[in-house]
């Protein structure tokens, strides 16, 4: 059960310093890959592949959700007793689905996960049929057309359509079903400064956040616990993955990372969220379902080795995957890693690349610090 310590040991040491080179291939996989709430087959394929690169040790569950896991190292010096950490990122991501197909050809939806519906307003998608991707774009009557009072308001998505170009309804059904569903259409596109912009950044990120966390570890030799990078789904409806996740691989404690708002974008009140800028690294997150020791020991890490960090507070829940985890069977001491986001549930959604790589090291230093000595009793 520990082998893949002395593979890990085995491989060649690769950085994780990609800032100022092309977006890492897994981190495109995952961006590219089409995975709404419940639909998360092509993400979890990804992330699971890239989870063999470093470990032998790689499941995809029932419900769709991808573990790597890095066994641990017997021959550190703290590992007898060791905690068993879970480093968990959600791989879904929002889009649509198909509600009814109008005689004309036009595909009706709603929205899986939370849509701002004026985002969507011409719009190329990507259709997932089970004859492959079928092109088309989001269409609602032009601004010529529109009468005064409706140039003054926002479209709602019971107005807007999906075209695909077909002729009438009965081409459009022979092409796509009922609850077939979509995903914006467009490659991640690099801007100056090291950033990048995408759609299902969020939470595309904090998957490869946690593969790369889990990688730093194995090619460190492991650490004194297991630890596993996790990909799970439906985060965006129910967090349906992390309550099964954290039931079935019962971690004795966890690591949630996902997105946060950047702050430095016009109309934010940074005194509501803080204030977290890129270039300012990982976003720790304390609050009332997240465990007092592990942030600290997150604050202590990322003081140690010198990682740039700001702090994020939040009250009664997080809006993430910490808020199933956190009271999974007995309950599960969970923390919170974040990184700052531009345009979240966009298509342009904007990342640094430098934070992603504070995010990682720091999870791989949390990793690393853990002992049977580590407390979490409150």
């Amino acid at each position: 059960m520990v082998a893949s310590a002395p593979r890990a040991r085995a491989r060649r040491k690769r950085s994780l310093a990609f800032v100022g080179v092309p977006l890492p291939d897994v981190l495109r996989q995952l961006l590219t890959a089409a995975g709404p709430s419940g639909y998360e087959t092509a993400p979890a394929a990804v992330f699971a592949e890239a989870g063999r690169a470093f470990t032998d040790d790689v499941v995809v569950d029932v419900m769709g959700s991808a573990v790597a896991r890095v066994r641990s190292n017997p021959a550190h010096p703290t590992s007898e007793g060791a905690p068993f950490l879970a480093v968990v990122g959600h791989i879904d991501e929002i889009g649509l689905i198909v509600t009814h197909i109008e005689d004309e050809g036009f595909l009706r939806f709603i929205g899986v996960g939370g849509w701002d519906p004026q985002i969507l307003v011409g719009q190329r998608v990507e259709v997932i049929t089970r004859d492959g991707p079928l092109p088309g774009v989001v269409g609602k009557k032009p601004i010529h057309l529109l009468r005064d009072e409706e140039r003054k308001k926002v479209a709602e998505m019971r107005e807007l359509h999906i075209d695909v170009g077909a002729a009438d309804g009965d081409e459009a059904r022979a092409r796509v079903r009922i609850g077939d569903v979509a995903v914006i259409e467009g490659e991640p596109v690099a801007l100056l400064g090291d950033r990048v912009i995408s759609r299902s950044m969020d939470n595309r990120l904090g998957a490869f956040i946690a593969l790369e966390a889990a990688r730093l570890v194995a090619e460190a030799g492991g650490a004194p616990g297991d630890v596993a990078a996790v990909g799970v789904v439906q985060e965006e409806i129910t967090f349906a993955g992390a309550r099964t996740s954290a039931y079935g691989l019962r971690p004795d404690v966890a690591i949630v990372v996902d997105v946060t708002h950047e702050t430095s974008a016009p109309g934010i009140d940074v005194k509501e969220i803080g204030k977290h800028e890129f270039g300012a690294g990982a976003v720790i997150e304390r609050g009332s379902v997240l465990h007092p020791a592990v942030f600290e020991l997150l604050h202590e890490t990322a003081e140690r080795e010198q990682i740039p960090f700001t702090v994020q507070a939040s009250a009664r829940s997080t809006g993430t995957d910490a808020d199933a985890i956190h009271f999974s069977r007995a309950g599960v001491p969970t923390g919170g890693v974040s990184i700052a986001l531009r345009y979240m549930h966009s298509p342009v959604e904007m990342v640094q690349l430098s934070d992603i790589e504070a995010c990682a090291r720091l999870i791989a230093a949390f990793a690393q610090s853990l002992s049977a000595e580590t407390a979490f009793a409150r």
